[in-house]
């Protein structure tokens, strides 16, 4: 029996799924926000080795089971492109109603998408890197300390 190299399992544990609303909530605080047909990708760094994902489905998506569909329909796509996107990321999908689509259309879509807001994050750290730092506020008293502008006493 030929033997095989061992697989890296590509699994989608509770480390890499976010979960309760303070993440979420930090994911949409950090305004990084790149559509991707009828999904938007809201992305923020979270200094790891590996990406999150949290996925947010409303009910005007369809009923119970197209949105079950849809959901796993994109953790799977995420699971298996997770070595090919970008990491280092927490990721949000909004999911717009639409009909469910292939599983390989789903990859390609988050996979777009999370290019386009890796290179957003990137852009923003070079211009925050090129800024030189901010000199410090001139004290506003005077030296007697009273404040400027104010008349003599």
């Amino acid at each position: 029996m030929p033997e095989h190299p061992p697989r890296r399992r590509l699994g989608l544990g509770y480390r890499q799924r976010l979960h309760g609303r303070k993440q979420f909530d930090a994911v949409f605080a950090a305004r990084c926000r790149k559509p991707a047909g009828p999904l938007t990708i809201l992305t923020r760094p979270n200094g790891l080795a590996f990406s999150r994902l949290g996925l947010a489905v409303p009910r005007r998506v369809g009923t119970a089971v197209r949105r079950n569909r849809i959901k796993r329909l994109l953790r799977e796509a995420f699971r298996l492109r997770q070595r090919e996107l970008p990491a280092g990321y927490d990721v949000v999908v909004l999911v717009r109603p639409h009909e469910p689509m292939a599983l390989q259309e789903y990859q390609k879509l988050l996979e777009s998408g999370l290019r386009a807001a890796d290179r957003q994050w990137q852009r923003w750290s070079s211009k925050a890197a090129k800024q030189p730092p901010e000199a410090p506020r001139e004290d506003r008293r005077g030296p007697d300390n009273s404040p400027r502008g104010a008349p003599p006493t």
